[in-house]
């Protein structure tokens, strides 16, 4: 789909833990973000040494799996019987990086990883209703958008909606098709 030869995804390990700070950090990239401000070196070294079950962070390399950390995804899972087959997402890529197709390499392998390993049938997500990008992103992905949740975020001193999407497995959305299709 969207592959760029010179950026390598790999799972993250405890040496990304700076480059992750620098980016969670960022004041351009942390508005745009779930969580809040200033992140420490040694929270993220903490969350990549004892990652809690059923969560893989991904991240995007410049250049091969050595490279400098220019992104990166979580995709999570849990051990609730009945929601197994349903992961959510999050993403992050450094300001300098953004909107240069390193959202697509991402994206794209945290699907992979669900669809075809993890045997995840649903992901999703929640995104500011103003992030523009992210949205048409996601929607290259065939997510859709669920619902809004009003006033949901706090962010800068304001309360900001946000979007739930999802995207269904292939098979799974069109056995639903099949089963919400009116008598023949």
């Amino acid at each position: 789909m969207g592959q760029r030869p010179d950026v390598v995804v790999r799972r993250a390990e405890p040496g990304d833990a700076p480059a992750l700070h620098t980016t969670m950090a960022s004041a351009a990239v942390y508005p745009g973000l779930m969580q809040v401000p200033y992140p420490s070196v040694g929270e993220w070294r903490e969350r990549l040494e004892n990652p809690p079950e059923g969560f893989w962070l991904l991240v995007a390399c410049h250049g091969d799996q050595h490279g400098e950390v220019v992104g990166n995804i979580g995709l999570g899972t849990t051990s609730r019987p009945r929601v197994r087959h349903v992961g959510s997402l999050g993403m992050a890529v450094r300001e300098d990086w953004q909107r240069r197709g390193v959202g697509t390499v991402l994206v794209e392998a945290a699907v992979g990883l669900a669809d075809d390993w993890l045997q995840l049938t649903r992901i999703e997500l929640e995104v500011f209703a103003d992030n523009a990008a992210a949205i048409a992103l996601y929607r290259t992905f065939d997510f859709e958008v669920e619902g809004t949740k009003r006033g949901a975020v706090f962010r800068g001193g304001v309360y900001h909606d946000t979007l739930v999407m999802a995207r269904t497995h292939p098979r799974l959305a069109a056995e639903l098709a099949q089963r919400d299709a009116p008598p023949a």
